[in-house]
């Protein structure tokens, strides 16, 4: 940690007598005690509930110029007494790189960003940054960007290996989000408030032959298509998305899924009301041929289908699928302060096995808002679920008739330590 500091404190200094023309400097602090009793999952008959302080301690530095942009975010991510008081290294590696690019214009339309980045788009369905999760999601990526007259195009290529070889190119970092090989292009196109997006994606994941000593065996492909757009009318916004997914389910799973939402937002004076549906493609129980299940991949999936994490939080793939029916609220309670309350009613997208309804429960989400002062914002939230037979049957059998809530409390301070603008004479 101490070499970091010491890079960091160059790369302050040189920049601040070089060449900079602007160099800024920030924090993220953010502790957020949780209280879980059936947070992302049933709870347990007998089961004693959770309870922990998490921290996310960010430090983010920016350089630009003309035709140049640096960025290089540090983090360390730990729970309050994850580490042995007086230890000399922090025993749970929490320390690590977030984010670390370069940006390059080489005219006013063209750029080329190269590096470890986050890449977010739209609503953040399938693409976000993941903010609500402490370490936040970023990818090891090259992207070109062009913009002109309210039209951007990004076009990004991944690469990835766990370390560098001498022989072969196997990827054996494994998981749902894991991928080898990406290639995207996303587009959009804005008129004054209103917006349309196009996204593609193929995703290459590690194929492993079915041996007693497995072998790799290629790479089998995932590609999401689809579209975003906003469209305002007066105090009334319509949002919608919709996307196919294809490909390879897993190595040897054909894939035929798709995404679909559709959402009114009202505003009168402060206060917001929503109403929306989303309907997310999944599987019979009983089996199909194909894998009919959608999974948002990278996107910012705590935002969607309630904050308790039941679906789409690294959980719920290849399942039954969902359709969710929400409606939210969101008003001033002060100059600096808001409420909200979400509702959702869930229903499996797919049929269930033994008879069993496609209701799936219930939940109620409430959350408190307060800016304390410039840098400093505190939110406070308590989530219930009414869970079904069908949610237990889905959720590995767990009695759907014990008490599900979560409750959490989250300060967040992210101020801007430091601008310094360089002028030539």
């Amino acid at each position: 940690m101490k070499k970091i500091f010491t890079l960091i404190l160059a790369f302050v200094a040189y920049y601040q007598v070089a060449i900079a023309q602007e160099f800024t400097l920030d924090a993220d602090i953010r502790p957020r005690f949780e209280y879980r009793h059936g947070f992302g999952n049933l709870f347990p008959t007998d089961a004693k509930a959770a309870a922990f302080v998490t921290q996310r301690s960010r430090l983010n530095m920016g350089f630009q110029d003309e035709k140049l942009s640096l960025y290089l975010s540090v983090q360390d991510v730990s729970t309050w007494g994850d580490t042995q008081q007086l230890s000399a290294a922090d025993g749970n590696d929490s320390f690590g790189l977030f984010q670390a690019w370069l940006r390059y214009s080489f005219t006013p339309n063209w750029a080329l960003k190269l590096g470890r980045q986050v890449i977010s788009y739209d609503d953040q369905r399938i693409l976000g940054g993941v903010d609500w999760a402490m370490q936040g999601r970023f990818h090891d990526a090259a992207m070109i960007q062009y913009s002109k007259d309210k039209f951007k195009l990004d076009l990004a290529f991944a690469y990835n290996q766990e370390d560098q070889k001498t022989i072969g190119s196997d990827y054996a970092i494994t998981g749902f989000f894991s991928y080898k090989t990406m290639q995207m292009a996303h587009l959009t196109k804005t008129w004054d408030k209103a917006s349309f997006s196009f996204l593609f994606m193929n995703n290459g994941f590690q194929k492993y032959t079915s041996a007693p000593v497995p072998q790799t065996d290629g790479l089998y492909y995932r590609q999401t298509t689809g579209t975003y757009f906003t469209f305002p009318l007066s105090t009334l916004t319509i949002t919608g998305s919709a996307y196919l997914q294809t490909g390879m389910a897993n190595a040897t799973t054909d894939l035929s899924a798709y995404q679909y939402m559709l959402e009114a937002k009202y505003k009168i004076r402060k206060v917001t009301l929503i109403a929306g549906f989303e309907s997310l493609s999944g599987t019979d129980q009983a089996g199909e041929d194909k894998n009919k299940s959608f999974f948002p991949l990278y996107g910012t999936n705590h935002k969607f289908n309630g904050y308790m994490d039941y679906f789409y939080v690294g959980n719920h793939a290849n399942n039954v699928g969902l359709n969710d029916v929400y409606g939210k609220v969101a008003l001033p309670t002060g100059e600096k302060s808001t409420i909200g309350l979400n509702a959702h009613v869930f229903f499996s997208n797919a049929e269930m096995a033994n008879d069993l309804s496609q209701n799936l429960g219930t939940e109620l989400d409430l959350v408190y808002g307060n800016t304390l002062g410039k840098y400093v914002k505190m939110n406070v939230g308590y989530s219930q679920l009414f869970a079904t037979e069908s949610m237990s049957a889905i959720k590995g059998g767990v009695s759907s008739e014990n008490t599900n809530n979560w409750g959490w409390v989250q300060l967040i301070v992210n101020p801007r330590l430091l601008t310094y603008r360089f002028k030539e004479d």
